[in-house]
């Protein structure tokens, strides 16, 4: 097993037989070594910088009824909430002066929210911190709008592929929803110059070994410069309200191998894993990532964009203790930085 690790490590692939066997027959020696040959993979190209990223959760509105997620739009009992943009622009000017130097605008597929003024949005922010990148992730969209997203001064956009298999996908995804649209998505945001993240649930209904290889090779295909993953949590107002949560340990090792496979990427220690256990953000550090997304959204808000069970909302998850986030930091050798924290392809 080290032997695969090492190959990938050298070489930043594998065959799907190769991430299959790393997948069925790890254990936690395996896990470790992983983890501490990511952690100096990390280090040696990020040194200990942690980048920091302001989330701006603007909308739980959704169009959409993904299975697992609380936003769907079958969930009455989710009480929804749409920012303004002039709520988007104060929660940017909160975090500026907090030393956010990039704002990651996050919301459901909301149809009250248009395109056009998105873009105004995004424009504004730009032209009022032109120091600052600009993310977005609001899910799909034809590809003259990721066009006009980018004219407006986009920079980066997270979607998450979710799972790479198609068989897999419908299982998770009502029919409304294809996973050849989701991908192509991906792959017109990539042609247009936005810096992409995607990523994928680790342990969500019926995956399988074989779903994971699908989505390494995927992301061994594509090699997005952001790559984000955390592990299934149910909410109990959705179809997989009775699933078990995904492995914390699984997780930590795929977080160590993304880490091997993709060296210069920005992969954050997600909120699903702080969620999932205390102190599951240092152990993902720990583990190769180096990147955290604390929560600017307006605080009367935060617990209403609720993805799944007990997300996290308050202490270290909270922009404005990012003195308690840096302390928790420090105390595993890591430190966060004032920056865009921007890819680097070197």
């Amino acid at each position: 097993m080290k032997q695969l690790i090492d190959r990938l490590a050298e070489t930043h692939s594998l065959t799907q037989e190769e991430w299959y066997e790393l997948l069925t027959c790890y254990n936690k020696k395996t896990a470790a070594y992983a983890a501490e040959k990511a952690r100096k993979t990390a280090q040696l190209r990020f040194g200990n910088n942690i980048y920091i990223r302001g989330l701006i959760e603007f909308t739980n509105i959704c169009k959409n009824d993904c299975y697992y997620c609380g936003l769907r739009a079958s969930n009455a009992k989710c009480r929804r909430y749409r920012l303004t943009p002039e709520d988007i622009l104060s929660c940017c000017q909160n975090g500026y002066r907090l030393g956010f130097r990039t704002f990651v605008l996050q919301g459901g597929e909301d149809p009250g929210f248009s395109d056009e003024t998105l873009c105004n949005v995004v424009q504004t922010i730009k032209q009022a911190y032109p120091d600052c990148a600009v993310t977005l992730s609001v899910g799909e969209r034809p590809r003259r709008v990721y066009e006009d997203f980018k004219k407006a001064g986009a920079d980066r956009y997270l979607l998450r592929h979710e799972t790479a298999d198609d068989d897999h996908y419908r299982q998770l995804h009502p029919e409304s929803l294809s996973p050849a649209v989701r991908k192509q998505c991906i792959y017109d945001l990539k042609e247009l110059g936005f810096q992409v993240g995607t990523g994928f649930l680790v342990g969500s209904p019926f995956q399988k070994a074989e779903h994971i290889c699908a989505d390494l090779l995927f992301i061994q295909h594509l090699m997005p410069q952001m790559i984000g993953i955390g592990p299934f949590i149910p909410h109990q107002d959705t179809p997989f309200a009775g699933e078990p949560a995904g492995s914390l340990e699984l997780t930590l090792f795929l977080i160590s191998l993304l880490r091997l496979l993709h060296p210069n990427a920005l992969i954050p220690a997600t909120t699903a894993i702080g969620t999932l256990q205390e102190g599951g953000r240092e152990q993902a550090i720990l583990c190769g990532a180096n990147v955290v997304m604390p929560n600017l959204s307006p605080s009367d808000h935060r617990k209403d964009y609720s993805l799944y069970n007990n997300k996290l909302t308050d202490g270290a998850e909270a922009a404005e203790s990012r003195d308690a986030l840096d302390a928790r930091l420090n105390a595993i050798g890591y430190r966060t930085v004032t920056d865009r924290g921007d890819y680097q392809s070197r």
